[in-house]
């Protein structure tokens, strides 16, 4: 579906950024176009999907404009996110006009009851059953150390040996894998892109992200040792108060 009132994105980038300096309200061509994206995927998945936004946003819609224009200025990018009924997260959007690509993906975190980065990281491995590993990355975030390392997955798939270089101190404690696209000249003809973006999003959840399953703290168990200790103290108990 084309987006009315701009030839580009990148007009709209010079539009969007224009208007940060003025009091109108900016074009809403984003928030069309994320809004059918949701509806893309309510309808091939027939379920509920609506954007997922921070309190603060559903609260103030001008909060939100204010914040977006200004990802815009400092980060020439346009955010959204997807909140797809029983997925195991959002889908993330993330469209990056200086480097002309799109960026369609899911964070989750990482197992805390596996030890190591690599293990985890087999952990999600293991969930990727796409063939499909052109332009499949995963970002890891470590505990205890600022930013991240990407890796191309089909290289972890190869050797995930990597994962542990220079960072044996440091054990991940999220992932977020994603399908990255350059769109290169695509990206200045506005219905180009726009059938770009709603292919690419569908094709990464029904290729990766419906597969992926989130990790879940399993609940506590009584230890044997301590439910005979228990046990015998309630024996005890009951005799007492017979005698």
């Amino acid at each position: 579906m084309e987006i009315e009132g701009l030839q580009s994105w990148e007009n709209y980038l010079n539009f969007a950024l224009e208007l940060s300096n003025q009091t109108r309200p900016p074009h809403n061509a984003w928030h069309q176009e994320t809004r059918n994206l949701a509806l893309i995927l309510s309808r091939l998945t027939e379920t509920v999907v609506g954007e997922k936004l921070p309190l603060k946003h559903r609260a103030d819609p001008s909060q939100r404009q204010k914040d977006e224009l200004a990802a815009l200025r400092e980060k020439c990018q346009l955010t959204a996110a997807l909140d797809v009924k029983g997925a195991a997260a959002p889908v993330e959007i993330v469209v990056d006009l200086m480097r002309r690509s799109i960026d369609v993906g899911m964070t989750l975190q990482a197992p805390e009851d596996r030890k190591t980065t690599k293990a985890r990281l087999n952990w999600l491995l293991r969930q990727i059953k796409t063939d499909n590993l052109d332009d499949l990355v995963v970002r890891v975030y470590y505990k205890g150390r600022a930013g991240f390392v990407q890796y191309s997955v089909k290289e972890l798939m190869e050797n995930i040996g990597i994962c542990e270089d220079g960072t044996k101190k440091s054990v991940a404690r999220g992932f977020h894998l994603f399908r990255s696209k350059q769109v290169a000249q695509r990206f200045a003809q506005q219905s180009n892109f726009i059938n770009d973006l709603e292919a690419m999003v569908p094709a990464f959840y029904g290729e990766v992200g419906e597969r992926l399953r989130a990790w879940r703290r399993p609940p506590p168990s009584v230890r044997a040792e301590a439910l005979e200790e228990d046990g015998a103290a309630v024996k005890s108990s009951f005799i007492k108060a017979e005698s």
